[in-house]
């Protein structure tokens, strides 16, 4: 079929576009799409860091025709052998797409979400850190136990617990969970931080109420606020404000250092792995974006 060669011949296109400056300017991507990817080359350009290899893989999850219109739904993987001075690491994503045909050519090829990723509740402004308790003094977090969740479970859900179509804070909260932070504040959504079956408090799953919870002095997690990235451990969590506007959209993370010991982290919405902390290759990114980097202390 014509249709699924092109959809196969674009699809390495999207892989060889990383290493081949000659796809550049290639016009299939969409504009916020292509912007990303050229952020995201020049990022790597000032962190002395080059991608080396890249791979894509395909899976089509369904194909609509109406008369001369084909859209093909889909889902890539790209992976990235990124060299860092004498370090190399994998860097994975995974993006959700259209492919759009009119008369049998592809057209433009389009992601299906933003990563604007506030959770389940995204518009809730709420300050979950009222009538909390007071600190669990004693427990330790186990950074090891909450990466190796991370990247166990970075490319698929948990069947443990539930999965929203905006999953990133919930993602977290489980990492988090699986190093050992305590829940608190059942079964109140608007206090604490804590899962229980078919509920779970606000803090758990929307991004801007996590980010107040840990900036709390009576969040149990023992989150502390610091105020530059580098200063952050793997088992540690950045929350993004893409449009500056004081509401936070996105939370990741921490599951490793590259080589000048800035973080790399995990999400989900968009399941990343290894991802340079600061976003500028998502089509979320704005010039006004802001973060929020907690340092867990219990160890």
């Amino acid at each position: 079929m014509a249709i699924l060669q092109q959809w196969k011949d674009h699809l390495q296109k999207t892989g060889d576009f990383w290493v081949d400056r000659e796809l550049e300017r290639y016009q299939l991507f969409e504009e916020t799409e292509r912007q990303a990817v050229l952020r995201k080359k020049a990022s790597l350009k000032e962190r002395h860091a080059k991608i080396v290899k890249s791979d894509v893989k395909g899976v089509i999850n369904g194909i609509h025709q109406y008369k001369d219109q084909t859209l093909i739904r889909y889902r890539t993987h790209l992976s990235f052998l990124i060299r860092q001075k004498d370090q190399l690491y994998i860097e994975e994503e995974i993006k959700d797409k259209w492919a759009h045909f009119q008369d049998g050519v592809l057209v433009t090829d389009r992601l299906l979400e933003a990563e604007r990723s506030g959770g389940p509740f995204s518009f809730s402004v709420i300050d979950s850190s009222s009538g909390l308790r007071k600190k669990t003094k004693g427990y330790f977090y186990d950074r090891l136990a909450a990466v190796k969740y991370a990247d166990r479970w970075w490319n698929s859900a948990n069947p443990e617990f539930i999965t929203f179509s905006v999953d990133c804070t919930n993602y977290v909260s489980q990492c988090l969970y699986a190093g050992g932070a305590p829940m608190t504040g059942k079964y109140n959504q608007h206090t604490g931080w804590w899962y229980a079956g078919k509920s779970w408090s606000l803090s758990w799953a929307v991004a801007h109420s996590l980010r107040w919870y840990l900036a709390s002095d009576q969040n149990a997690i023992q989150a502390v606020e610091v105020d530059h990235p580098e200063k952050l451990q793997p088992g540690d969590v950045i929350c993004y404000d893409f449009e500056g506007d004081n509401r936070y959209d996105h939370s990741t993370i921490v599951t490793a250092k590259d080589a000048y010991g800035m973080p790399l982290v995990n999400a989900h919405t968009t399941n990343s792995r290894h991802r340079y902390w600061s976003y500028e290759d998502s089509s979320a990114h704005t010039p006004r974006i802001q973060y929020k980097f907690f340092h867990i202390d219990a160890d």
